[in-house]
């Protein structure tokens, strides 16, 4: 039996590793969450891992409130960095492979084709420069390894799409942006690329997200077209919205290794999305 340890189990993704495996008698899910292991304390990731000797690390913790990193720097660098560092000298010293996932906004945001992994990034905020350290720790400390970039992940748990349905029962109209593009993601997909490189030797940077372009006004108006919803969504610019810290207005990742390297095309987006809400 091969035993895999999920950090962040609680969150979207790791639950959806833990559903996606959860009727395979020969994997044992290790999940951890940061009541049961800190990683930012390197003494206790070794000794975790050492007593646990996992065929495969799946790190899903990270520091994800965009605003909050503005403010919080130490805690995201601790998280969103030297937690990366941290699982991937473990992973080293007791030969797992380390899955990180790493986030769109590495990039500058200001792109008007797909971003490829080959695509120099330029985060213009905390929460991008300190996932994109927690890359750069991983690449550097661990020895097999797989870097996935994803975006717009929703899944079980607080995500877009249950805001716009909470939203729609109260309200006619909803105001959502129209000038951020992207590529919405369902957990679910994501854990199925996982999945799709976690038994190979593969290593490297990926991106994986769900297929096809949408902005957040379209990914609204598509959650309420397949739920039924008659609540009308109001298309409004960024500077309408206002958000204290900018957002990337390009978001779009291409799967370029992904279908290089393993020939799988993740679902397009409105499938994922119908699935999800099934």
């Amino acid at each position: 039996m091969k035993k895999i340890l999920v950090t962040g189990c609680n969150g979207q993704l790791g639950r959806a590793i833990n559903q996606l495996y959860s009727k395979n008698n020969e994997i044992e899910i290790v999940n951890t969450d940061v009541a049961d292991l800190n990683i930012t304390d390197v003494s206790k990731v070794l000794e975790l891992v050492r007593q646990i000797k996992p065929y495969a690390i799946i790190n899903c913790a990270a520091h994800t409130g965009v605003d909050a990193c503005e403010t919080e720097c130490d805690s995201a660098y601790r998280i969103n960095a030297i937690g990366p560092r941290n699982l991937s000298i473990a992973a080293t010293e007791t030969k797992a492979k380390m899955i990180h996932i790493s986030t769109d906004y590495v990039f500058a945001g200001d792109a008007t084709t797909p971003y490829l992994e080959f695509d120099k990034p330029d985060p213009q905020g905390m929460y991008g420069k300190t996932k994109l350290a927690g890359e750069h720790f991983v690449e550097q400390f661990a020895r097999n390894y797989f870097i996935i970039r994803t975006a717009w992940l929703y899944g079980d748990g607080k995500n877009f799409v249950k805001t716009m349905l909470r939203l729609s029962e109260t309200n006619d109209t909803v105001r959502v942006v129209k000038d951020q593009v992207g590529s919405p993601t369902s957990a679910k997909e994501l854990a199925r690329i996982i999945d799709k490189l976690i038994w190979t030797e593969n290593y490297g940077l990926f991106h994986g997200t769900c297929e096809g372009v949408a902005s957040w006004a379209d990914f609204a108006e598509e959650i309420f077209k397949l739920s039924k919803k008659s609540t009308q969504v109001v298309k409004v610019t960024t500077e309408e919205y206002g958000n204290p810290v900018k957002r990337p207005a390009y978001s779009v990742l291409e799967n370029y290794m992904l279908k290089l390297t393993t020939n799988y095309r993740a679902a397009d987006w409105q499938d994922a999305l119908a699935e999800y809400l099934k």
